[in-house]
């Protein structure tokens, strides 16, 4: 099979996977289309074995996100988006990998190869939290002032979301130590730290930046702009930096955290 016939069947691939997210409601319309254009970008730059750690991580969301769901509708009552995650959602998580493939397309450095996979382990490592954390039998505590909070709250940290995040990161780095030479133990080791790293960050985003407002109605504190249909209040943080701004800029910052260390 040529390289051009592989690469097509790649991206038919991509496609059918993100037509079959769609109908499974894991990805809305706009989001299908958005997961197609972070595949085709990846592909451009790490070829079929950057599109498995890429996959890795959106199916392994999309398994914990639907996990219990039942358990969660409290959460996700707090939380600004849910469900079939939209374009914003794709790219928020999968923006920044999609860019340095591109980046690596046309500057063939290690260093864009071990940034690509360290923001792909800060992204399943808050991921993993988020969804696996949110049905800890546990109530989380606030990583600023360490008191007990609800469950969905955005700064809360339990022991189960702790443990997934690092497992999360960690499945991301055994994977690419297998898929890629240049990956060696120690640098898989050490993009595993960093997007646990990654995932502490976009959590201290959450209790400090993040948006958060009040529903006027019922009191709730909430991601949300709209609840029990009526506009909500801004109750802290800024404006700009909702969840998806705060998952994009820890993701970010995850993938430069590797240039601090030595390969």
């Amino acid at each position: 099979m040529s390289i051009i016939s592989a690469d097509l069947l790649l991206i038919i691939l991509v496609v059918l996977a993100a037509v079959s997210a769609y109908k499974l409601n894991s990805l809305t319309l706009t989001g299908a289309f958005a997961t197609v254009l972070v595949g085709w970008a990846t592909l451009a730059g790490f070829g079929g074995k950057g599109l498995f750690i890429m996959g890795t991580f959106f199916v392994t969301s999309s398994f914990w996100s639907k996990y219990k769901s039942e358990k969660k509708r409290l959460v996700e009552d707090k939380i600004k988006k849910s469900g079939a995650r939209d374009a914003v959602q794709v790219l928020a998580n999968g923006g920044v990998p999609a860019v340095l493939s591109l980046l690596y397309y046309y500057f063939p450095e290690n260093v864009l190869l071990f940034m690509f996979i360290a923001s792909l382990a800060t992204a399943n490592s808050d991921t993993w939290a988020s969804e696996i954390g949110s049905i800890s039998r546990s109530q989380p505590v606030h990583i600023l002032s360490f008191r007990k909070v609800e469950a969905g709250t955005s700064g809360a940290m339990s022991l189960l979301g702790t443990t997934a995040a690092f497992f999360g990161a960690l499945l991301i780095a055994i994977i690419s130590h297998y898929l890629w030479n240049e990956v060696s133990l120690k640098v898989g080791i050490v993009i595993a730290i960093v997007g646990f790293i990654g995932n502490l960050i976009d959590t201290l985003l959450g209790a400090t930046i993040q948006v958060k407002y009040m529903c006027t109605n019922c009191g709730l504190s909430t991601e949300k702009t709209v609840h029990c249909q009526q506009q909500t209040i801004r109750k802290s943080g800024f404006q700009f930096f909702n969840n998806d701004t705060v998952n994009f800029l820890s993701i970010a910052l995850g993938s430069l955290i590797v240039l601090l260390f030595p390969s």
